[in-house]
Formats: structure tokens, C-alpha cells, sequence
């Protein structure tokens, strides 16, 4: 992990120079600043199963809703305590909502993940849209208005120094990305990782080399559930609101999207397309202006995707890292 020295300063010098300049202090850009932590974790997560088991899921958006929604619940129907009490409580509210997402999934991988190919594209789908459906018609969770007035992460007052909400979010955020990258990077290394990749090269093969492929499937599914429930949590915190339409099927499009645009089998081609599936709409949001009104942003940033896929099809990184390209004397590099 030294190779990631070089890409960690690099953001970090990023985000002081940021900082100086004072773009930090705008609320819209520490909202886009953060849902680049919330579409990572959803993009590296949807990676394990897309890009590591291939295997097709359209449902991710399902799971994240879960996590959104057990902390909207938990975090409005119970008290949320404020200062320095109110982080542990977020850790654990997150790790609930983890948890919970990946129940699910285990329950929907077990028998869904027999299928294969298109059919489990099908089920999976059909799993996000049961899960947004039943958001919008149970009034408990709100109905189509949602849950609102989900608190932020608090501020801390340290002996009279503050450190505000927006400083908390990014730390709790990129607490949890690097949580998700190294666990899914480990286990990627291990047997199971093997396992993982052995479905994805040749399902048969495996089965007649003694692995359950099913087991390795279903794992797979549980933990890419569970960062996606963590992603859902991070959601409702920042954005303070949630509601059915937050969560539709083009939410995961935009997370295959990510997987497929950075390159499947690879985690910083998967952190890279998240950046450049988030940033890339709201730079072009501000060309309304010079149109005369004409929304021409989704018609630019399709037509984005359309060309950096004809001129890599397989994916900004294909199956390499971030690492193979800084460091020059990779001896590793394929």
C-alpha cells in the first residue's frame, strides 16, 4: 500500500489548496465534495460483483435505500445526541445500516445468484423497483414525501476550538471509502478473492475445481450490500432528506456506469469514474447560462461517455491500478 502514498498527498494538497482558496466555504461545493465519497463507496462496492464475480446486478440503488432509510428512521424517531457523543452513535447507526442492507442482500443473493447473466440483471432489477415501490406506498417511511429533517453529523467544540459539520462529514466520509477500499482490497488478496475471480473467469471450471460458486457469489453480494447500505447511510446524513425518488433505477445505471467506465476489476479506475461521474454534470451545469436556457449538460456528458467508451472500451484503467501508472518501475505491471 506505499503506492498509495503518492495518490493520498496529491488529494490531500488538492483539498488544502481548495481549502486556501476558499471554495471549501461554499455549501454547494462541500455537498459535491462529499457525494463524491457517497458514489464512491457505491461504485467500488458494485465493482465486486460486477467487476471482481462477473456477475450483473441493476439493483444497487435497492441497498442503498435500505441504509438511507434505517438511518433516516433511526436518526428522527430517536433522539440523535449532539457534540462529540453524536460520532460514536453515527459509527454504530452506519454499521447498522451496513448491516441491515447486507441481510438483505443475503436473502435476495441466495436464490437470485444461481441465475446467471441476463436473468440475474432481471431479478436484481426487479429487486431495486419491490424496494422503491414499497418505500412509496408504507407510511411509515414517509410515502412518496419521504423522511426529512435527518440531522448532519454534529460539530465538535474541542476546549473552545470548533470543528464544524462540514469538516466532520468529510472525515466520516473518507473514514468510511478507505474502510471500503481496503476490506474489498484484502479480501480481494485472499483465498475467497481468488474464488471471486475464479467465477468471473469460468464459472465451470471452478465448480469442477471444487468451488462452491454459489457460496462465492452470495459472499460477494452480502459485502457489496453492505457498503452499499454504508453509501445510503453517508446519503441521509448530507443530504438531510430522503425519499423514493432518490432512489430509481438511474441510480444504478450511474454505479454500473462507474464500474464499467473506470474499468471492471479495477478500484481506482472505479474511485476515478465516480469522480468523473460526479463532477462532470455539475461542471456543465453552469453552461445553462451561455445557451440562452437550453439544458444541453445530459446531452454533453452522454455524448462524453459515448466517446471514452469507443476509445477505451475496456474502461479508463482496464484491470489496472492507479499504482501501475504513478509508479513508473512497477515491476508488477502486467
Amino acid at each position: 500500500m506505499n503506492a498509495l502514498k503518492t495518490p493520498i498527498l496529491s488529494a490531500f494538497i488538492i483539498i488544502l489548496v481548495a481549502s486556501t482558496l476558499g471554495l471549501l466555504t461554499n455549501s454547494y461545493i462541500q455537498l459535491v465534495l462529499l457525494f463524491l465519497f457517497v458514489n464512491s463507496i457505491m461504485g467500488m462496492s458494485l465493482n465486486l460483483i460486477n467487476g471482481y464475480t462477473g456477475q450483473f446486478s441493476l439493483g444497487h440503488a435497492g441497498f442503498v435505500a435500505i441504509g438511507a432509510y434505517f438511518t433516516a428512521i433511526l436518526t428522527t424517531k430517536l433522539p440523535f445526541p449532539e457534540g462529540i457523543l453524536g460520532l460514536p452513535v453515527a459509527i454504530l447507526i452506519s454499521l447498522g445500516s451496513g448491516l441491515c442492507a447486507g441481510l438483505v442482500g443475503y436473502f435476495v443473493g441466495l436464490p437470485s445468484l444461481r441465475l446467471k447473466g441476463d436473468y440475474l440483471a432481471i431479478v436484481t432489477l426487479g429487486f431495486g423497483e419491490i424496494i422503491r415501490v414499497s418505500l412509496n406506498n408504507i407510511t411509515f417511511f414517509g410515502g412518496s414525501i419521504g423522511i426529512s429533517s435527518i440531522p448532519s453529523l454534529p460539530e465538535l467544540n474541542l476546549g473552545g476550538f470548533i470543528i464544524d459539520k462540514f469538516v466532520i462529514s468529510l472525515i466520516f466520509a473518507t473514514f468510511w471509502a478507505l474502510l471500503c477500499f481496503f476490506v474489498i482490497w484484502r479480501l480481494l488478496k485472499s483465498s475467497h478473492g481468488r474464488g471471486f475471480l475464479s467465477v468471473r473467469e469460468d464459472e465451470i471450471a471452478a465448480e469442477a475445481m471444487g468451488i462452491n460458486t454459489t457460496q462465492m457469489k452470495v459472499q460477494a453480494f452480502v459485502v457489496s450490500s453492505f457498503f452499499a447500505g454504508i453509501a445510503g447511510s453517508l446519503y441521509a446524513h448530507f443530504t438531510n432528506y430522503v425519499s423514493p425518488a432518490s432512489f430509481t433505477f438511474l441510480m444504478s445505471i450511474d454505479a454500473v456506469i462507474m464500474v464499467v467506465l473506470g474499468g471492471m476489476g479495477s478500484m481506482t479506475g472505479c474511485l476515478a469514474s465516480a469522480f468523473f461521474i460526479t463532477l462532470l454534470p455539475e461542471i456543465l451545469r453552469s453552461l445553462k447560462e451561455f445557451t440562452g436556457g437550453v439544458d444541453l449538460r445530459m446531452v454533453i456528458y452522454s455524448l462524453a461517455l459515448i466517446f471514452i467508451m469507443i476509445l477505451r472500451p475496456q474502461g479508463l484503467f482496464g484491470e489496472k491500478e492507479i499504482f501501475h501508472l504513478w509508479r513508473k518501475n512497477d515491476k508488477t505491471t502486467p
